[in-house]
């Protein structure tokens, strides 16, 4: 087999450490990378000063140059990015990117996805694969078009989730081996050997929507087993939550992982048992173990460090 050239032009757009792996990857596999585009930094912590995103640090330190548009639609950023002259873009966990973008470069834009398309469109894969007690997962290259995450797919590879995955093992696992992704669909693009295929439109979708403070929250009512994926799923960003309901108050608590253990009890889902050691929440059919979680103001513990300094009152239940 012939060698394929590294001399394509690409320019590379990410905002988070999922993309830093794969823009890694293309330095360290010596791709012409000519040009990063990423987040404007942005106000952060109490002092609100300015946070680079993750893309942008690996970028600085690797010498490649550098725009943050606010506007993708700017004339300026468009001149900008069109003096790179690209062959091509490579688009890891960015936004949503207009036609006078994608459309740009004469060999076109792909994105690396973090699921088996057509499955789990939208902003969070990896969470809502582990939430829905999916087995397995992957990564999907795939040339952008109009809509979102709907494009011919170039090549895709699975991954298995085992039972213990958090959304942040399985996040590590798909930017592995979505980085090697890359890297191949951009050596069956150069070598003209890409053969993309339609997104399938007859069979029926899972939906990878927005994390928000209202899907986030735990419905104790559900199935033990959905509510320790729905934890999982969670971990370690951005955390299932819930309220504490004690001392006439509600406070918020995030949980970061559980177990089930199946036990016959009378107790209204919701109410609390503690001891010494264990914090369990009665639910259908036994109760959640709360192994690790945070209290408003203090720092995440496991569940018998936190119980050393703090007492669950008899009627203390989680909303």
């Amino acid at each position: 087999m012939t060698e394929v050239k590294k001399d394509l032009r690409i320019v590379f757009m990410g905002t988070p450490d999922f993309a830093v792996g794969v823009l890694k990857g293309l330095v360290e596999d010596s791709r012409n990378v000519v040009g990063v585009i990423t987040s404007v930094d942005k106000p952060a912590g109490r002092g609100r000063s300015l946070r680079e995103s993750a893309v942008k640090k690996y970028a600085v330190e690797q010498g490649i140059p550098i725009l943050q548009p606010k506007n993708l639609k700017d004339e300026n950023f468009l001149k900008d990015l069109a003096g790179w002259e690209a062959d091509l873009q490579v688009i890891v966990a960015f936004r949503m990117l207009p036609k006078v973008v994608w459309d740009m470069p004469p060999k076109g834009t792909f994105n690396l996805h973090a699921s088996l398309l057509p499955q789990y469109r939208g902003a969070a894969p990896i969470n809502w694969a582990i939430i829905n007690g999916e087995k397995k997962s992957g990564v999907t290259t795939f040339f952008i078009d109009e809509k979102i995450d709907t494009g011919a797919i170039i090549a895709s590879r699975e991954v298995n989730i085992s039972e213990e995955d958090t959304a942040g093992t399985l996040h590590d696992s798909l930017m592995e081996v979505g980085k090697d992704l890359v890297l191949e669909t951009l050596d069956l693009i150069e070598g003209d050997a890409a053969n993309p295929k339609v997104q399938p439109k007859d069979v029926e979708l899972k939906e990878a929507p927005k994390l928000n403070p209202d899907n986030t929250r735990i419905e104790w009512t559900k199935d033990p087993a959905d509510l320790v994926n729905f934890v999982r799923g969670l971990c370690p960003y951005p955390v299932a939550w819930t309220l504490l309901s004690q001392e006439s108050a509600e406070r918020k608590v995030k949980v970061y992982k559980v177990h089930f253990d199946e036990d016959e009890h009378n107790l209204q889902t919701g109410r609390i048992e503690a001891d010494k050691n264990h914090i369990k929440v009665a639910v259908k059919t036994g109760w959640i173990y709360i192994d690790e979680l945070q209290l408003p103001g203090k720092r995440k513990m496991v569940a018998k460090d936190l119980l050393n300094g703090f007492q669950f009152e008899k009627e203390a239940r989680f909303l």
